[in-house]
């Protein structure tokens, strides 16, 4: 594994039982790059997150994460392995029960022994850092969409991450909210020197802020590069996606049998 790398999946195959969901994937992660991977909803793209996080492990393959191969590892190894890394899932999933601070401190009680002045200190300091340290007394009923999935972001950069994993964080959002969550993506990447996964259907979101993007389509790669490369693609399924054109690879009619036949209109011989 190449050292500029922090995760490479090499010929991964994954499946529920027979259904496959994933087909020979190759993916590299570079550090300190934002990563995108779009498609549509079931083609594994959140499937991919879970291997590389050690919830799964591949049919086919090798998962690499700094050179480890995370099926491989000991419990007690990937459990130190997930304290390096920052997850925020879709619709932010905050403890209901806590306030905000407790939210963000949640991690840092859990995961070290840190006095609870030094942890008021870094809760307030990671809140700052996404706009809500007046928000910090508030409960998550209290909290609009947008705030709420700031404070998951807070939460998830607690412990400073090597590696942050974003499932669909724009899911939901206005376009204010949108734009606030995808430039504090790419700050707090550059910020904290972390790498930054995003799992997303938001094309704007993602062009914005991803240095390299990756479109999956039932279960393998089909193209790969730079917003910009993407933007122009010709390959069928991402120039639909990309430009939201009502037919192509990704039909408009569901399959059914001839209208007219369906209607009795069919020529009697």
């Amino acid at each position: 594994m190449s050292t500029d790398n922090l995760i490479e999946l090499h010929d991964v195959e994954f499946g529920y039982d027979a259904r496959p969901v994933l087909t020979r994937i190759d993916m590299t992660i570079p550090r300190g790059r934002v990563v995108a991977i779009m498609g549509l909803s079931g083609s594994g793209k959140t499937t991919i997150l879970r291997l590389i996080g050690g919830q799964l492990k591949p049919s086919r393959g090798n998962v690499s994460v700094e050179g480890r191969p995370i099926h491989d590892l000991r419990h007690s190894e990937l459990y130190q392995l997930r304290r390096r890394m920052g997850m925020l899932f879709q619709f932010g999933a905050l403890f209901t029960g806590y306030s905000v601070f407790e939210n963000v401190a949640f991690p840092l009680r859990e995961h070290t022994r840190l006095p609870e002045s030094l942890i008021r200190d870094l809760v307030l300091m990671k809140l700052n850092a996404v706009g809500l340290r007046g928000a910090a007394g508030l409960m998550p009923d209290a909290l609009s969409g947008g705030m709420a999935r700031r404070v998951a972001l807070a939460r998830a950069i607690a412990l400073d991450p090597m590696l942050i994993m974003y499932d669909e964080p724009f899911t939901g959002l206005d376009p204010i909210s949108t734009g606030v969550i995808a430039n504090l993506i790419r700050r707090l990447n550059d910020a904290l020197g972390a790498t930054s996964i995003l799992v997303t259907h938001d094309v704007e979101g993602a062009f914005k802020i991803a240095d390299h993007i990756y479109f999956v389509s039932g279960g393998i790669i089909v193209a790969e590069g730079t917003p910009e490369s993407l933007r122009g693609s010709m390959e069928p399924f991402v120039h639909q996606f990309v430009h939201g054109e009502t037919d192509g690879p990704v039909p408009f009619h569901y399959p059914a049998d001839a209208y007219a036949s369906d209607l009795g209109l069919e020529r009697q011989p």
